[in-house]
């Protein structure tokens, strides 16, 4: 059966204090932090969904790829075709997962190191169409000048997208409900099987489970949503080029999930907001930033070494110890009828 949760009275605060926080916090940083703010909400979607890749126990080098084929699809639907920007990311999103669906059908022939192997070549593969093809793709330099998400002007307000703020907004609502589709799909049969999959393939095949169908769709739904994010990412940026998904970014995207955690559908968040701090706020205001790939390699040497279960271990032990503490100060027959 689906797993089935309840949030209590301190979990409803701690939500709503974050919530707060993400409201408030574009307001109390500068213009550039809050530019930082935007591509940090879109690359929370990206290590999100490439979890739920990784939930069926196959680690995609392509996931990036798959984000790069939401952005060239989202600008060439709203440049060349005239899509409102709306629909073109849609369509955009729709596009990855078109491909990763195509891609499937060889890739998950192979399985463990050979599949991470294949999804590298694939995704190498759409990298070099889209620098070989300058038409449609612009060939090395991508295509510039992509329209931005419209303005809503309805006289007694208006919100210009260009403002990195009200971008932020969109893109955090855009995520957010992004987030709550991928948890429901977790928490869901489907989920459930995927785990399956990863930890009894042979089982799971015998009692009448389609491994490779249920491995292609968390590929497809984990392409479609790095797609989406890869389609806020153009039209927030104005450019896409292929340089923009090359495998460095995609080894930022395995540090962010690995250093985060896999177990808990939080992980990969908890990653990605610590190194992108570390990385933005600590490192640049100290001008080292240049040690970038040195200090990412420790951090994922350390975390393998001494957090091997991520920071999302951190969170579970001191959630664990709360409610130890909690439990310890009830009387004893509270406290047992608690347990």
């Amino acid at each position: 059966m689906p797993e089935k949760t309840s949030i209590g009275g301190a979990g409803l605060i701690g939500i709503l204090i974050l919530a707060v926080v993400l409201i408030a916090v574009p307001h109390l940083v500068s213009f550039s932090q809050q530019e930082l703010l935007v591509l940090l909400t879109i690359n929370v979607l990206v290590v999100v969904s490439y979890r739920l890749q990784t939930l069926t126990g196959e680690w995609s080098l392509a996931h990036v790829v798959m984000m790069g084929a939401g952005a060239y699809g989202s600008a060439l639907f709203a440049k060349s075709f005239g899509f409102p920007v709306p629909l073109a990311m849609i369509a955009g999103a729709i596009t990855a997962g078109v491909i990763a669906t195509v891609l499937s059908f060889p890739l998950f022939r192979m399985k463990g190191f050979y599949f991470l192997i294949g999804s590298f070549a694939a995704g190498e593969i759409l990298r070099l169409i889209w620098k070989r093809f300058t038409d449609p793709f612009g060939g090395p330099k991508g295509i510039q000048r992509i329209p931005g998400f419209p303005e809503i002007d309805l006289g007694f307000i208006h919100i210009d997208f260009y403002d990195p703020a009200n971008y932020y907004y969109l893109v955090l609502v855009v995520v957010l409900v992004s987030l709550w589709v991928l948890y429901r799909v977790e928490k869901s049969r489907i989920g459930l099987t995927f785990h399956a999959i990863h930890w009894q393939d042979k089982l799971s095949e015998s009692v009448g489970v389609d491994a490779f169908r249920y491995r292609m769709l968390a590929f497809v739904i984990a392409s479609f949503f790095a797609g989406l994010a890869g389609a806020l990412y153009a039209h927030y940026l104005s450019t896409v080029n292929p340089n923009q998904f090359d495998v460095n970014t995609m080894v930022y995207v395995l540090i962010w999930t690995i250093v985060g955690g896999t177990s808990r559908w939080y992980g990969p968040i908890l990653g990605v907001v610590a190194l992108t701090i570390v990385d933005e706020v600590i490192l640049r205001s100290i001008g080292v930033d240049q040690v970038r790939p040195l200090l990412y390699g420790l951090i994922l040497i350390l975390a393998i070494l001494f957090l091997p279960n991520g920071l999302e271990s951190l969170v579970i032990k001191a959630r664990d110890a709360l409610r130890n503490r909690g439990g310890a100060n009830l009387p004893n027959g509270q406290a047992v009828a608690r347990k």
